[in-house]
């Protein structure tokens, strides 16, 4: 078989069931499983192929048995994945208390993970700390109200 693993090549939906498609590439006949479609959840795999329908698929993996994983996603080229990429909704900020999280949007500036890391730990320990108060002054409350 001259099929590599890891290239990109083009074949003709020959089969479409519930789970995958099949895709003859030529040299083979090889699967796309449900979840490497598309970027976004399938439901209906027709919604997405028709028989007889070109498709570029890269070449997953190839086992001793001659069965071929294939995968739509994986062949898509980066610029055409960003475009079919539905936009993200930015969350707004959400806030209730000190038990609960705050939903802040994403800032445009590029942070490196460590920043980000540092970020989430003063976060999570300015939370901690506003909850440890709180719990203290409801026990403080509560040893007020108990008779000695």
């Amino acid at each position: 078989m001259d099929v590599e693993v890891g290239a990109i090549v083009e074949g003709k939906v020959s089969g479409i069931t519930n789970f995958g498609v099949f895709v003859d590439i030529g040299e083979g006949t090889g699967m796309v499983h449900i979840s490497e479609v598309a970027r976004n959840y399938v439901k209906d795999l027709k919604e997405y192929v028709k028989m007889g329908q070109a498709v570029m698929v890269k070449v997953l993996s190839i086992s001793p048995e001659g069965k071929i994983s294939l995968s739509m996603k994986q062949a898509e080229e980066p610029s055409s994945r960003e475009e079919r990429r539905a936009p993200r909704r930015e969350k707004a900020q959400v806030s209730r208390g000190a038990d609960s999280f705050e939903f802040r949007p994403k800032q445009q500036e590029s942070l490196s993970f460590e920043d980000m890391l540092n970020k989430f730990k003063q976060t999570s320990d300015e939370k901690l700390s506003g909850m440890k108060k709180t719990d203290g002054n409801r026990r403080t409350a509560q040893n007020r109200r108990k008779p000695q």
